[in-house]
């Protein structure tokens, strides 16, 4: 993009400002805001400039909010639901798709927080885990499943460098594809693009749910359909726990002809911060946990248990041709009122002491209400559901730790190895990806 372009699309948008200290930027200062520019979606914008013209709110949804069906698999639908998950494996229509933009700077980390080391005996990374279950499946089902992990502009080349430092975990490159999540411009409230520098335009990730267009933009979706994969395993990176691709649920989705499904977990206290599945008028929805009122957390049911019980971790199975169809679709924006460097009159960096800016984001449970079919899964929060989000306390590196040697320990002792609360345990996935694998090596060790 030249200048004379980037001038003319601005000012036709009424965002000339962003050229105003043009003279005084160096060549490659230059360069780098004419790059930025051309990323810039203005037809977006314009959606953003809307919203706050509007004053910000999102509409109100209508229909009393309702707790769905969550199936709990045991028995006989438990093996139908297997057999079914499984078949998609062995015939490689299944991928994964792992949403990991963040850095992990929340846990006093400098770089992707995938590369965070969570193994408890060996440091081994967030990344190594994820990607070690994939390989014990490939090697199950004698089937590639293709490894699509979503990224950001901050830490694109740090994530790619992780995974070759580490021979990608034993997966085959040519099944591990990497793509950018897009960036939009912060906001003033007047519907301003706002500089944090005098040749830099802020910008932000536009959030989970620009998974879909950044699938489409990045070529993802064509990848996809040549090699075959008709389901997504979605999840994220901060949860070392998750088992990638279950068959069971992967099997449900597919029996019940779902087109988003989702797994859910009993809340710990009513006030988790996870979000809660609903129905309104036969549609599906999501209602953030800062969106729930006092009687609605505390609501409860005949028998005591919370009305609202399942909480949602963010573990779905999209149909691939259900994202397509929505990627030709404007999402919901979602904005939060945040501080944000700006430039002053002279071109001076200010720190602001309070919010005065707007990031606007895409949530992915937005696809829910477009959803032909949606099914829900209970499962253990003890075996699949341990993130890392603090640095200290809930959710923290020492919490998921814990939780991790614990599972282990449990899958252990059902085959007769019981292994003493002060000893380090780990388990490699790729060896061990599942409590029948596990107990596998367990009446070996005590066989030996």
């Amino acid at each position: 993009m030249t200048y004379d372009e980037a001038k003319s699309v601005l000012e036709k948008n009424g965002q000339g400002h962003v050229l105003q200290f043009w003279k005084q930027l160096s060549a490659k200062e230059r360069e780098a805001l004419l790059a930025q520019v051309e990323t810039i979606d203005f037809k977006e914008l314009k959606r953003c400039a809307a919203i706050l013209a509007g004053g910000g709110a999102a509409a109100a949804k209508k229909g009393k909010p309702t707790a769905p069906k969550v199936a709990q698999l045991r028995g006989a639908p438990l093996k139908k639901a297997v057999a079914a998950g499984e078949k998609e494996l062995a015939a490689g229509r299944v991928g994964v798709l792992l949403v990991a933009g963040g850095q992990g700077s929340r846990l006093g980390y400098d770089g992707p927080k995938g590369a965070y080391s969570i193994g408890p005996v060996t440091g081994a990374s967030l990344f190594h885990f994820h990607a070690r279950k994939i390989l014990a499946l490939s090697v199950r089902y004698k089937a590639a499943i293709p490894f699509y992990v979503m990224t950001s502009k901050a830490n694109y080349d740090a994530t790619v460098d992780h995974f070759e430092e580490n021979d990608y975990f034993g997966l085959d490159p040519k099944n591990v594809v990497f793509f950018r999540q897009g960036m939009w411009p912060g906001m003033t409230a007047d519907g301003k693009i706002i500089l944090d520098a005098p040749g830099h335009v802020f910008m932000s990730p536009d959030g989970h749910g620009g998974m879909i267009s950044a699938l489409k933009a990045n070529g993802c979706f064509k990848d996809m359909k040549a090699r075959g994969v008709k389901t997504l395993f979605y999840f994220q990176v901060d949860n070392p726990m998750v088992e990638v691709a279950d068959p069971a649920f992967i099997g449900l989705h597919t029996l019940e002809k779902s087109e988003y499904s989702l797994k859910l977990c009993a809340k710990r206290d009513p006030y988790e911060g996870l979000g809660m599945v609903v129905k309104r008028d036969g549609h599906f929805d999501m209602i953030e946990y800062t969106e729930m009122t006092e009687e609605m957390n505390t609501r409860r049911t005949k028998t005591g248990d919370l009305y609202f019980k399942f909480g949602s971790p963010a573990i779905h199975v999209f149909d691939r041709a259900f994202l397509e169809r929505e990627a030709s679709k404007a999402m919901p924006l979602h904005l939060a009122h945040k501080k944000i460097a700006t430039v002053d009159a002279s071109g001076k960096t200010v720190k602001p002491a309070e919010p005065n800016g707007y990031k606007f984001e895409k949530f992915i449970f937005d696809a829910l209400a477009d959803a032909k079919g949606v099914s829900c899964l209970a499962f253990d929060r003890a075996d699949e559901f341990s993130p890392v989000k603090n640095a200290e306390g809930k959710d923290s590196p020492a919490t998921c730790r814990a939780d991790l040697q614990a599972k282990w320990r449990r899958q252990l002792l059902k085959a007769g190895v019981q292994v003493p609360e002060a000893l380090p345990l780990e388990v490699d996935p790729a060896y061990a990806i599942d409590a029948a694998e596990v107990a596998k090596t367990g009446l070996l060790l005590r066989a030996n």
